[in-house]
């Protein structure tokens, strides 16, 4: 099962992704994680992506394609599901010659709809831990002690890139780069919308009902 999970910053697709790696056992990549990765690492494209991150800009395409083609070079037969690429209509065009080349499809594209309001609520509300990479939420995933991670006790912190400034930003950029991604896959085929503005359970329950399709086929 090879899927695109598209969707703005905080629609829930990190979260759904890992319900669907939980459920048909398909590798999750993320491009946010991939790049913070590179990142840590202080690998050469780490260092060429962190000004973009760290401002809410969207790293260049021909990094982001360099870093996911890799990641998808190494995933298992069982597939994978993709979270955060692609953000472009150039990184979907190249996606779809990577794939051709390699005979493989992608079998269903999912796009998680969300008004601004609640990303901004999701985004500016989570807390995450530096040191196991927990993440919680001030509202709706609090830690058992506030502000302290539950798996090692370390101070959770806000990341740079969620704060409101930041989310403002990486709206305005999805509104005008990304979301036309969604319209070159309607227009190349099919997009299934599911509702992302409830809570995680009532979305991966519209979502598995549109996956459990695909493995009865």
């Amino acid at each position: 099962m090879r899927v695109i999970l598209l969707g703005a910053p905080g629609a829930g697709k990190g979260t759904q992704c890992k319900r669907i790696v939980a459920r048909y056992g398909v590798l999750h990549l993320s491009s946010g994680d991939i790049l913070r990765q590179h990142r840590a690492e202080g690998t050469e494209l780490g260092k060429k992506a962190q000004s973009y991150m760290d401002s809410g800009a969207l790293v260049p395409d021909d990094l982001i394609v360099e870093m996911m083609a890799e990641a998808m070079k190494n995933a298992p037969a069982g597939g994978y599901v993709l979270d955060g690429f692609p953000r472009t209509v150039n990184q979907a065009i190249e996606l779809d010659k990577s794939l051709s080349e390699s005979g493989q499809k992608i079998d269903a594209i999912v796009n998680l709809k969300v008004s601004d309001e609640v990303v901004l609520e999701r985004i500016t509300g989570r807390r995450s831990c530096p040191k196991c990479g927990a993440v919680y939420h001030i509202r709706n995933l609090k830690p058992k002690v506030e502000g302290v991670c539950d798996n090692d006790g370390t101070e959770l912190v806000q990341r740079p890139d969620d704060t409101s400034e930041v989310v403002a930003n990486r709206l305005k950029t999805y509104c005008e780069q990304t979301r036309p991604v969604v319209d070159y896959y309607k227009n190349n085929g099919s997009v299934c919308d599911i509702d992302a503005n409830e809570g995680a359970d009532k979305v991966d329950a519209l979502l598995f009902e549109k996956l459990d399709a695909l493995t009865e086929t």
